[in-house]
């Protein structure tokens, strides 16, 4: 029996044991490869965070912890876990869900996510609110190594690194960005994966 039918929030995936989570996540890779061909959008950045979306989902509790993707394009999983999986057949039509995160579609989408290098700086004023406000809720930025080569996501970094508040950063080195990513921080990343001793 097919376990995605059944997933219809988080509270859903809850549920499921790491056996049953496995197999969701292989489930959420056909629906994505039968669904996008035919309304368009991006193979790569979706199937490259399955695992990690699950993963998030499962660990905190959205919406009250809040999730920042750093590209619409990461989002199509955090879209099938949060209740749009069958919206999803008109991702990017006329009265269909935005191929971005937006705030206006789900109170699982945080910030309204377009292009990369966001998702720090974002985090980090969801944070410093939260802080002001004495509200108690984790804010992780999902970030991946594409975005890592706009200057946004220093600046974030170096303001984070010095703020006092507590935000979680993931780095999604998947190396499926759209173009080749370039510079420093870039070479890098690909040198520990590659030589790490």
């Amino acid at each position: 029996m097919s376990i995605l039918p059944s997933i219809n929030s988080p509270d859903d995936l809850k549920e499921l044991s790491i056996d049953e989570l496995r197999t969701l996540a292989e489930e959420i890779r056909e629906y994505i490869i039968d669904v996008i061909p035919g309304v368009g959008g991006h193979f790569a950045s979706s199937l490259g965070v399955v695992e990690l979306t699950i993963a998030l989902h499962y660990v905190y509790d959205t919406p009250h912890d809040k999730i920042v993707w750093d590209v619409g394009h990461q989002g199509y999983i955090h879209k099938i876990l949060t209740g749009r999986r069958e919206a999803l057949k008109h991702i990017r039509q006329y009265e269909g869900i935005s191929g971005f995160l937006s705030r206006d579609e789900s109170r699982y989408d945080v910030f309204g996510a377009g292009h990369a290098s966001t998702a720090i700086s974002s985090s980090l004023g969801i944070a410093k609110a939260r802080d002001l406000t004495g509200k108690k809720f984790r804010v992780v930025a999902v970030v991946g190594d594409g975005g890592m080569t706009g200057g946004l996501a220093y600046e974030g970094l170096n303001n984070a690194g010095i703020a006092g508040t507590d935000i979680t950063v993931i780095l999604n080195d998947n190396a499926m960005s759209i173009s080749k990513n370039v510079g420093a921080i870039s070479r890098y990343l690909v040198s520990i994966v590659t030589n790490p001793f």
